[in-house]
């Protein structure tokens, strides 16, 4: 399986495509790298060097795999966070080009927008350009709760409102939708949730709410599913297994006391989870 996945990247942690490639790796995938922006580190820490890179220089990289004449052994296209939507633009050409060599290919967009706590902390623009572009043109998408309501339009409070938001997300365009970080009055206030919906059913899985607060786990959260999707052809393997992989990462991190998701003492668990977390059907 190979994946083009155009994010962003940092030299130090683990955010974008830093967070999302040796995890692909480590399950056997195949990636070509795109990255958006190269940073010293994720801008979390209120102060970072290094670039971003402009639409056509993105395009021109893309440009330039496709002239090996390779994309045609591209299985799907990923992306995370887009700093403008001309990026997005490009992102949504790149898919059109391996859609067009390899018509079984697929688009797993991860809505980056913002979360409960912070709200939108992406430029003007962006959440739109998510809402009536990129999420219609996706096969697979990964918001998180935050996300969602914002894709739908209306509050998620519990299962029903989960789901109904979920159902009409899905009728814009996307055959699959996972929800990340969701929390839900009608669930153990000690765990938290993630729910999957395709057009075979529903399914969440709950973890212990563990005392970490650390960047990139979404994106890694996006990569792996995507994947273990693309192979199992399963919502519920797929949401097993990367949450038992995603899980280990996070309790390597909270040993380490790191702020810095640790990718590299946890990678066992992300080829081999020692702990699995079963799925349950809710609809």
């Amino acid at each position: 399986m190979t994946i083009l996945s155009i994010q962003s990247s940092v030299a130090y942690g683990h955010v974008g495509n830093s967070a999302a490639v040796f995890p692909l790796q480590r399950i056997g995938v195949e990636v070509w790298p795109v990255h958006t922006v190269h940073f010293s580190n994720h801008t979390g820490y209120g102060a970072w060097r290094g670039m971003v890179f402009s639409a056509e220089t993105v395009a021109e990289v893309i440009q330039g795999i496709e002239e090996r004449g390779v994309l045609h052994e591209c299985d799907g296209v990923l992306s995370g966070y887009m700093g403008d939507a001309s990026l997005g633009e490009v992102i949504l050409d790149a898919f059109n080009r391996v859609k067009k060599a390899n018509p079984s290919a697929v688009y797993c967009c991860d809505p980056v927008m913002g979360d409960v706590e912070r709200g939108f902390f992406v430029r003007p623009g962006i959440p739109e350009f998510m809402r009536d572009r990129a999420v219609p043109a996706a096969t697979i998408i990964t918001p998180n709760q935050f996300e969602l309501e914002y894709l739908a339009d209306r509050a998620v409070t519990d299962l029903e409102s989960a789901l109904a938001s979920v159902d009409q997300v899905m009728v814009c365009g996307p055959s699959v939708v996972l929800v990340t970080s969701l929390r839900r009055r009608d669930a153990r206030g000690d765990q938290i949730e993630m729910l999957a919906v395709d057009s075979g059913g529903a399914f969440t899985i709950e973890t212990p709410l563990l005392p970490v607060n650390v960047n990139g786990a979404g994106d890694m959260t996006a990569a792996l599913f995507f994947a273990q999707l693309r192979k199992s052809a399963s919502i519920q393997i797929a949401l097993e297994l990367t949450t038992g992989a995603v899980f280990g990462v996070l309790e390597a991190t909270v040993a380490a006391g790191a702020r810095e998701i640790q990718l590299i003492k946890g990678q066992e668990s992300i080829a081999n989870p020692s702990r699995r977390f079963q799925a349950a059907r809710v609809r």
